[in-house]
């Protein structure tokens, strides 16, 4: 039983929700190893199409717990790194899932908790959310991330946020390519199931896994590298089933529901 995270499946979708509203949802060593559990869990788990990650409470995650960081400054090398190794499996996990996830933020995400929503595949938030990674504050690198978010965002918008260590608001996130969607408070439960519940019943499993795949992989591969990958992947993904199906169903001109 998980003391940090609840995990939940309804129509396909798989909610993951962080449980720790009183400390704001920071990230401790149990909670990242119950998210990561919990993640493994989902990915695995043929009833669940889409996971959706959000959290309980004010704050989406204000990053790491003030005790955790404490406890670290008694750590040797060794240790430090086989915890970092620990988040960096997080947030892999994640990145790489074979299914897509959604990051609900319903409030603050902040240094880990922005690398939270920053892994995710699309991540819809309201107006009032901050985003930043505030590492460089304390005396800490965001170096995880930062792995991430050049990929997403690209060098200078990266550079930006992670050297000033400032906040932004949900729209200056949102013109950043940082999330994908700005939506009310009242409405963002139901604009993340709407989306969810349009990828599970609109799109074939196979193809999202393998799309996500083939982006994780592609952009550090030399051009001729990655196009001879693609090639590989798309002759692989006409031999699916799913793709059987659907190419049946789009010549016969019948709607399909995956």
């Amino acid at each position: 039983m998980m003391k940090y995270i609840t995990y939940n499946v309804e129509e396909r979708i798989g909610y993951i929700t962080l449980n720790r509203p009183e400390k704001r949802n920071a990230l401790s060593q149990e909670l990242v190893t119950e998210l990561k559990d919990c993640f493994v869990q989902a990915g695995l788990d043929p009833g669940v199409k889409v996971v959706v990650l959000r959290a309980r409470g004010e704050a989406f995650c204000a990053g790491a717990d003030l005790a955790y960081l404490q406890d670290l400054q008694q750590y040797a090398y060794a240790q430090n790194l086989e915890d970092s190794n620990h988040l960096r499996d997080l947030f892999l996990t994640i990145y790489t899932l074979p299914k897509v996830v959604i990051a609900q933020v319903q409030g603050h995400a902040l240094a880990g908790g922005c690398g939270l929503a920053t892994v995710c595949d699309f991540a819809l938030a309201v107006p009032e959310a901050k985003f930043g990674y505030t590492e460089v504050k304390i005396g800490f690198i965001p170096a995880l991330v930062m792995v991430f978010l050049i990929r997403k965002i690209g060098e200078a918008r990266a550079r930006h946020l992670l050297l000033t260590g400032s906040l932004i608001s949900a729209n200056d996130a949102l013109a950043m390519g940082l999330i994908t969607q700005v939506v009310s408070p009242d409405t963002l439960e139901a604009e993340v199931n709407t989306l969810a519940q349009k990828l599970a019943s609109g799109n074939s499993a196979t193809s999202m896994a393998m799309t996500k795949q083939m982006m994780a992989e592609v952009q550090s591969l030399p051009l001729d590298e990655a196009l001879d990958y693609a090639s590989h992947m798309n002759a692989q993904a006409r031999a699916t089933d799913d793709c059987k199906r659907g190419i049946a169903a789009f010549l016969a001109k019948e709607k399909i529901m995956w």
